[in-house]
C-alpha cells in the first residue's frame, strides 16, 4: 500500500474513533511496526495527529483522556467480538466441515465450539493449535506465512482451499460496504477468502459495527454473498438487509 493511502486510512480511523493503536494499524494495513511509527511521526509533524505511547490521538484530544479512550475502545470491541464469536460458534452442527479464517474474532469462536465429529480447515497457525488442543481434527493450509496476521497465504494455500466442500465458512473482513462488499488490505489474503466462500454452502462474515462503511483496497465478495454477524452500534442504513444478523452483547 502506498504511503498516502496508509496516511488516509490512519486519519479516517482517528476521525471516527479519536485514537488508534499501532498494533491495530499493523494488522489492518499489513505493515511493519517501523512503517506505522514512521507514518504517525510524519502525520504528527504535520499537526494532523498527536503521538502517544502505542499509537496516536486527535490533536485536540486532552492528554488525560488518551488512556481511557484506548482502554474503553479495546474493551468495547472485545465485547462485540466475543458476542459475535459466541453466536457464530452456535451455528455449527455436529459432523460438519468448517473453514475458519485467520483473525481475532474467528479465534475467539474456538472457546465456544462444542460440537461433535467436527473437522476444521484454517489458514491460521494459532487457530490450528487451539483446535488441536481441544481435540478437534484440523487441517492447516500450506503456503506463505505472513507474520503480521499470522496467516498462511499465497497460491498454494488458495489451491488447497478449492479441494474442500465446506459446510460453513467463517471469515473476517476489514471493511463491509454496500457497494464495495467485503474488503481486506492484502491481495493474497483476499484470494483465499474468495476461494473459501466459493467452496462453502454457508458463508458468514464476522464484523463489529466499526467495520461497516469502511472500504479496504481489495474486495473478496459482494455484500449479498454472505450473512454478516455484527454487534455494536450499527448504522440504520444496514438494518433492513436480510443478510445482516445483529448480535446482542
Amino acid at each position: 500500500m502506498l504511503t498516502a493511502e496508509r496516511h488516509k486510512f490512519i486519519l479516517e480511523e482517528l476521525r471516527e474513533k479519536g485514537s488508534v493503536l499501532n498494533t491495530e494499524l499493523m494488522r489492518e494495513l499489513e505493515a511493519s511496526e517501523s512503517t506505522i511509527r514512521r507514518d504517525i511521526s510524519r502525520l504528527a509533524k504535520e499537526g494532523r495527529c498527536q503521538r502517544v505511547h502505542g499509537g496516536a490521538i486527535l490533536p485536540e484530544s486532552l492528554p488525560g483522556d488518551q488512556d481511557d479512550a484506548v482502554t474503553l475502545r479495546q474493551q468495547r470491541h472485545r465485547m462485540e467480538k466475543l458476542a459475535i464469536a459466541r453466536e457464530a460458534a452456535g451455528l455449527i452442527r455436529d459432523g460438519e466441515l468448517i473453514y475458519l479464517d485467520a483473525g481475532t474474532t474467528t479465534e475467539l469462536m474456538i472457546d465456544f465450539i462444542h460440537g461433535k465429529d467436527l473437522t476444521f480447515v484454517t489458514n491460521a497457525i494459532s487457530h490450528a493449535r487451539r483446535l488441536g488442543q481441544r481435540g478437534y481434527t484440523c487441517y492447516i493450509l500450506g503456503g506463505q506465512f505472513k507474520s503480521v496476521t499470522e496467516a498462511i497465504v499465497g497460491e498454494e494455500a488458495s489451491l488447497s482451499v478449492r479441494k474442500y466442500n465446506f459446510s460453513r465458512a467463517f471469515l473476517g473482513a476489514n471493511g463491509v460496504d454496500l457497494q464495495a462488499g467485503f474488503t481486506t488490505p492484502e491481495l493474497k489474503e483476499a484470494y483465499i477468502k474468495k476461494q473459501a466462500m466459493a467452496a462453502s454452502r454457508q458463508v458468514y462474515i464476522l464484523a463489529d459495527a466499526s467495520k461497516f462503511g469502511r472500504v479496504a483496497p481489495i474486495s473478496f465478495g459482494s455484500f449479498a454473498e454472505a450473512r454478516v454477524l455484527v454487534a455494536g452500534q450499527l448504522d440504520d442504513s444496514y438494518r433492513s438487509y436480510e443478510n445482516i444478523w445483529e448480535v446482542s452483547e
